[in-house]
């Protein structure tokens, strides 16, 4: 159930002194299953976007289409359309209005054609799925907290069994906890239902460590589309976008590797190539003192990173450098040189291979 936008423009006001282009030839593709940040600063086209995604705003120009059909065109059933691509709005109060909670969930379902019984079954699965207690199914929605609000505006949508989910800014308004409970339950329904989720916000600190792909909005355009990890690195375009490090919550990573008395620095590296020719040597770490392991890697590695200014370049290394690319950047992404020792050394078995290695080289010395 993939939704595609083409070429999508929106624009405010046309022909007026008032004339606002909140989105500018948008293109992207929302295939099923994935779970998607969008993120930008206030009036950036986040909003505007996703109200096009289940069609309760036209393009000015450009297509949307869900599985494959142009969502505008003429007979098309844009009300089965908002019953599988489901939106939850930033303020809950703009879709509570029952005099109860479990009422205003049925809703939705009950408009589906469900009978009230089977309404009332959809709706109290989908109210524990999202963390409402039962003792609050008989009160006004406008008696809960805003969280709780939050959470019956989202089961609301969840009773109607969307294909997709969109929430616009679920966490604002919310104190860390709130926040954190939110978005656990919001990640658990996409690991459960497998339903894609959409997920809008101008905060990356909510939702960086979530989304597997992040969507960044600026003056109607979206500037980067990518896996978190690579649209984090470039932070010094987001900061530029007011989106500055704190609120996107940015991934430095940071190695520095001193061999043969030359220091590199390396922030947010990737490794861009290594050789198919191996070496097999001594590795330690700090993580783990006084342990150490025999691991083979490539000889040879070019590797990709930012300095400390932010400036981009590719560094090559041999033998030891190369090595200590690569177990620093390992590191990085959680792996330990332990994971791909061939044998741990014993400390006699240690001073005997350093014994060996000093040996070999003072015979290459003497060649020389």
């Amino acid at each position: 159930m993939s939704i595609e936008l083409k070429n999508v423009t929106y624009t405010y006001s046309p022909g007026t002194a008032y004339e606002s282009h909140a989105l500018k030839d948008v293109s992207l593709v929302i295939p099923d299953g994935q779970f998607i940040g969008i993120i930008g600063h206030t009036g950036s086209g986040k909003s505007t976007l996703i109200q096009h995604l289940n069609a309760l705003v036209q393009p000015t120009s450009g297509q949307i289409l869900y599985n494959g059909e142009d969502v505008w065109a003429e007979k098309y059933d844009r009300k089965q359309l908002r019953s599988e691509v489901g939106l939850v709005f930033q303020y809950p109060e703009h879709q509570l209005f029952e005099n109860d909670v479990i009422s205003d969930v049925c809703f939705g379902p009950m408009n589906q054609g469900l009978s009230r019984e089977e309404a009332e079954k959809e709706a109290k699965q989908a109210l524990t799925q999202v963390g409402v207690k039962e003792s609050n199914f008989k009160k006004s929605p406008f008696e809960l907290s805003g969280g709780q609000k939050k959470r019956v505006a989202i089961a609301g949508v969840l009773a109607m069994n969307p294909k997709i989910l969109i929430l616009d800014e679920p966490t604002a308004g919310l104190d860390p906890k709130g926040r954190d409970d939110i978005l656990d339950q919001i990640a658990e329904l996409h690991k459960v239902r497998g339903i894609t989720i959409v997920l809008v916000s101008h905060s990356m600190e909510d939702i960086a460590k979530y989304v597997e792909r992040l969507i960044v909005m600026n003056h109607g355009e979206a500037v980067f589309d990518d896996e978190p990890k690579k649209v984090f690195s470039h932070y010094k375009e987001l900061e530029t976008m007011g989106l500055a490090a704190p609120q996107i919550g940015v991934l430095r990573r940071v190695v520095i590797v001193n061999t043969e008395g030359e220091d590199w620095e390396l922030v947010n590296p990737e490794i861009v190539e290594v050789s198919e020719e191996e070496q097999t040597g001594i590795e330690g770490c700090l993580s783990l003192p006084g342990k150490w392991g025999l691991v083979t890697r490539p000889e040879y590695a070019k590797v990709r990173a930012q300095d400390r200014h932010g400036d981009w370049y590719e560094y090559e290394g041999e033998d030891l450098t190369a090595r200590c690319f690569l177990h620093e950047i390992d590191h990085l992404d959680g792996h330990m040189y332990t994971e791909l020792a061939e044998k741990m050394l014993t400390p006699e078995e240690l001073e005997e291979l350093l014994k060996e290695q000093e040996d070999a080289a003072e015979d290459e010395d003497a060649e020389v």
